[in-house]
């Protein structure tokens, strides 16, 4: 059964940076897209990011581009999601989610559908 690690949430000041790592387990297979979702108190949860096996596809939502950069260490098994200039609004729960699949092109950002397997989540606070 896979397992979702989420790790480097905290508390920082707008316009500062941090980095979640989300990290696999209990599976050696690199056949994982790999989605960050957020959920903001009193709001529906959002995709934020997602990366695909091969790493070569990339999403963002709109209000995150530019700002954070998605990344995989497949010999690491874990995720990364830098994340820089934060404002107050990227406040949130931030969770990464897994989707098994043999397209190494393909990941979802808009939907949480397909992500099988959720990690606990980290929380995020932007704050001054």
């Amino acid at each position: 059964q896979l397992q979702l690690v989420e790790s480097g949430g905290g508390l920082v000041q707008p316009g500062g940076s941090l980095r979640l790592s989300c990290a696999r387990s209990g599976s050696t297979s690199p056949y994982y897209a790999i989605g960050w979702f957020r959920q903001a108190p009193g709001k529906e949860r959002e995709g934020v990011s997602c990366i695909s096996v091969s790493g070569g596809t990339t999403k963002y939502t709109d209000s995150v581009k530019g700002r954070f950069t998605i990344s995989r260490d497949n010999a690491k098994n874990t995720v990364y999601l830098q994340m820089d200039s934060l404002k107050p609004e990227d406040t949130a729960i931030y969770y990464c989610a897994a989707d098994f699949t043999f397209d190494l092109a393909m990941c979802a950002v808009t939907s949480s559908r397909g992500y099988e397997y959720w990690g606990q989540g980290t929380q995020v606070t932007v704050s001054s």
